[in-house]
């Protein structure tokens, strides 16, 4: 007897949406069940896959960092390494503007309220611009860590994560690798856990779904579908401008790069999975003459610093949330939420279901509503098809990217060497 084929989690995640809007509807038409069910039930049932989230957050996050940066000792990844890291925090850092550039034009979440479904608590928005920068800046480093983390002030972690990985990374081998493998297992766990608490997540967004349709009516989810359509309008142009120009810059064609890797694009749309595709992307790209040394390191080193598509998502997404439950967030708070999501991006790389543990990452530090992961996972499937097509070409594209670069830097050394040699000549003479 052949054994049944698993159901997906993202499959669980949209059967509990719509299974939510249809108990939300129904609880429109029974008024006298809807006050208790709500209260004792689907609300309980929502607020704890909000809690299940936030409980993840700090612990995943610190120990991804601190491995992320003295996993390697910060000796072994050389210039070609140096110089990858430096093109994929410019270029998904872009990407996140990107994103909310767009959110600021096509103001998807507008017209949608739900600021008095909000349970969560709910800081206010940074407020960078009332109190400075320097303040806010001077606000992230922490009195007490131990106090951060129980606060969940994640900025105030990602920060001391920085520093204490770029401390540990400095130890000699016999002191450093006890303590980066004891992090590994920290952070190997902390998968396990987000494995576990996402397997509850179709239950918790099938209640959060329920409570919203049953208080707001089903043209809440309206702003759902104008999200869906501006993320692959952002998808599409940030492509064929923004990675255009970089090609461009670097003597290639986007369309040809596109056209190069057209199978890969189409089994990660389809799949909305990027891992199986590796294999063929380093092959291809020493095909269009990267040298293996680079295609080896920056194409796997991308898979987890260089995600295109879910930087303008996260940026995308999270101002969506702020402008459904009606929070304003000024010029200066969006910089900061780049600072934020440049960080919480790379911290939860490789995470299963990374792209609700960087928003709730994102929305944790910033301060807005944690119910807003639910809003959008219901129906994040549908984004994630273009999402994943776009890191895919953009970590076909990085490898090109940097071996170009080095190309020039390797020209420019042997061309200083050969100006010093000869006028070393004469002077040997």
């Amino acid at each position: 007897m052949a054994a049944k084929k698993k159901i997906s989690l993202i499959t669980q995640i949209a059967i509990g949406l719509f299974s939510g809007v249809i108990v939300g509807l129904l609880l429109n038409y029974f008024p006298d069940q809807k006050g208790w069910l709500v209260a004792q039930v689907l609300q309980p049932a929502g607020d704890a896959f909000i809690k299940l989230m936030k409980m993840i957050i700090v612990p995943l996050v610190f120990s991804c960092m601190v491995v992320g940066i003295a996993g390697s000792g910060g000796r072994s990844l050389g210039r070609v390494g140096t110089k990858a890291l430096v093109y994929f925090f410019s270029v998904t850092g872009v990407a996140i503007v990107f994103g909310l550039l767009v959110g600021n034009i096509f103001q998807p979440g507008v017209g949608a309220d739900f600021s008095s479904a909000v349970t969560s608590t709910v800081q206010a928005p940074m407020q960078a611009a009332s109190q400075g920068l320097g303040n806010v800046l001077l606000g992230i480093i922490p009195d007490n860590i131990i106090a951060a983390m129980a606060e969940a002030k994640l900025l105030s972690v990602l920060f001391f994560a920085i520093i204490f990985g770029v401390a540990l990374s400095n130890l000699e081998p016999q002191k450093r690798l006890p303590l980066v493998g004891a992090l590994q297992a920290v952070a190997d766990t902390m998968f396990k856990v987000t494995h576990m608490v996402m397997a509850y997540s179709p239950i918790g967004i099938f209640a959060l779904i329920a409570v919203t349709v049953s208080s707001f009516g089903i043209h809440a989810l309206l702003p759902l579908a104008k999200l869906i359509g501006v993320t692959y309008l952002a998808v599409i142009v940030f492509a064929i401008v923004v990675l255009g120009f970089i090609a461009k810059l670097v003597g290639e064609n986007i369309f040809e790069i596109i056209k190069a890797f057209k199978d890969e694009l189409l089994l990660a749309f389809s799949s909305a999975s990027s891992a199986t595709v590796m294999p063929q992307l380093m092959a291809k790209s020493e095909v269009r003459g990267v040298p293996r040394n680079i295609t080896t390191l920056v194409i796997p080193l991308g898979y987890s610093f260089n995600l295109d598509g879910a930087s303008l998502f996260a940026g995308l997404g999270t101002l969506f949330i702020a402008q459904v439950y009606n929070i304003e967030l000024a010029l200066a708070d969006q910089i900061m939420l780049v600072f934020i999501m440049v960080l919480t991006s790379k911290g939860a790389a490789g995470v299963p279901g990374f792209m609700f543990v960087i928003l709730t990452a994102t929305l944790t530090a910033a301060g807005l509503p944690l119910e807003g992961v639910a809003l959008i996972a219901g129906v994040y499937r549908l984004m994630d098809m273009p999402v994943t097509a776009l890191n895919v070409l953009g970590n076909a594209l990085a490898p090109l990217v940097v071996a170009k670069w080095e190309s020039r830097s390797l020209n420019r050394d042997e061309s200083v060497k050969g100006d010093a040699e000869t006028r070393a000549r004469p002077q040997e003479q």
